[in-house]
């Protein structure tokens, strides 16, 4: 089909009235879709079903330490966990602090820890005049709500496909000291599914920050989220680069199991250098004598190591993973040849991401809403939601089923096509003006 961008008015206009009849007719079918938020489907949440029955009235509820997980006690979590999860996260366990389900709430914590203690000895951000955050755009949304609600200021960093610009990341954070982290997805990024190249990550370990107290928050939730078994995305480790670098205190790695277990009630984890692991036991002492050690403990012995993740991640693939495909599909076949758009086609991770026309996001998800499918709101991958261009928009597919999902993906792409279409037009009516 001819482009959208070479068509005349009198093309556009024509095709704008078949794509309303169209619109109309998705209207009528009064769908109920939510594709807001990157969560597991049913079917993937039924994988870990049997983890309810590794542990009953008459389970052996003690570690191999002699640690009963139904007491007190075990502050950086049981070793077994810490074995487990340092498997997954690539770390030594000893580098590792188990917590409850959620890693969002490690990464709260952490935050407010700096903001009311400080690093290591070095000024609370409280007490700072300016606190200033990188943040790789188009990101997290949550991650920004984060540095939004303690005030910090956000200094978009353009991602690209290789990770952030490291050029400007290293520029700005040797220059200005009140810059004091930077938010990182590092493999099969939210929203774009992009992963950092070696060169991106052995920069990252030999950064020189003004602030002494400037640290890496590396959030790699998608660290085991291949779509392929033969075609993956792989990472090196951001903790023994910057031992090598000699920066070994430079970075908070963080990882869950939400996405490979049950989200609500998984296990957490932090990584990082000796010196700021006491520094945060000295803080956590004070909040918890200890996280769930019987879900820590209905983990363990729910995969029993490492390759009994590997294999239960191998079925979570199986189940999503036809369903990136018939988007990527969907947006090929539908949008291909349009010139109104573009996407992602990652290799892992939860989300595709879109870019529209500039000006047009808002629209396309406004429109597809009013026809019974909500998406992530347009501009979220932006800190404040500020999406200067207003271009992209955040796709998760694992949620609804595989005949939702198909329905969704044509209507979106309908959105897409019709929203452009009139802003073309009506661009080409204000030149004419």
């Amino acid at each position: 089909m001819k482009s959208y961008l070479e068509m005349t008015k009198d093309e556009l206009t024509a095709e704008i009235a078949v794509l309303k009849k169209e619109y109309k007719r998705f209207q009528n079918l009064e769908l109920h879709l939510d594709m807001s938020r990157g969560k597991p489907s049913q079917e993937q949440l039924d994988l870990s079903m049997g983890m309810m029955d590794v542990l009953d009235s008459n389970s052996d509820l003690t570690c191999d330490d002699g640690t009963d997980c139904r007491n007190y006690g075990q502050l950086t979590g049981i070793d077994e966990a810490r074995v487990l999860l340092g498997d997954m996260m690539e770390n030594n366990p000893n580098d590792i602090i188990i917590y409850g389900n959620s890693s969002l709430n490690v990464m709260y914590d952490t935050i407010s820890r700096c903001y009311t203690h400080g690093v290591l000895g070095s000024t609370p951000w409280c007490k700072l005049d300016t606190v200033k955050f990188l943040c790789p755009v188009p990101g997290y949304d949550r991650h920004f709500a984060i540095t939004e609600y303690f005030g910090i200021e956000m200094i978009p960093v353009p991602m690209t496909s290789t990770g952030p610009d490291m050029d400007m990341v290293e520029k700005l954070v040797a220059e200005d000291a009140s810059i004091k982290g930077i938010w990182c997805v590092p493999k099969y990024s939210n929203p774009q599914g992009y992963s950092y190249s070696d060169e991106t990550v052995r920069r990252f370990a030999r950064l020189k920050p003004a602030a002494k107290d400037f640290r890496i928050f590396w959030d790699n939730a998608y660290g085991m989220h291949h779509l392929y078994d033969d075609h993956q995305d792989y990472l090196i480790e951001i903790l023994a680069e910057c031992k090598r670098a000699g920066n070994p205190d430079l970075v908070y790695k963080f990882a869950s199991t939400s996405k490979i277990t049950f989200p609500g009630s998984g296990i957490a984890a932090l990584a990082t250098s000796p010196n700021n692991m006491e520094d945060i036991k000295r803080q956590l002492k004070n909040q918890t004598i200890g996280h769930d050690k019987v879900n820590q403990l209905r983990h363990v012995r729910f995969f029993g190591d490492i390759h009994g993740m590997v294999e239960h991640m191998r079925k979570h693939a199986d189940i999503i993973r036809p369903k990136f495909e018939l988007v990527i599909s969907t947006l090929e076949t539908n949008l291909g040849e349009l010139g109104i758009g573009s996407w992602t086609k990652p290799l892992g991770g939860y989300f595709i991401c879109f870019d529209s026309l500039p000006g047009c996001a808002k629209a396309i998800v406004a429109r597809a809403k009013k026809a019974g499918v909500i998406m992530t709101k347009a501009g979220a991958t932006w800190p404040h939601g500020l999406d200067p261009n207003d271009t992209n928009i955040r796709i998760a597919p694992t949620y609804p089923s595989l005949s939702e999902l198909k329905t969704a993906a044509e209507l979106f792409t309908l959105c897409v096509k019709l929203v452009s279409a009139e802003h073309l037009l009506e661009q080409m009516k204000e030149s004419e003006a």
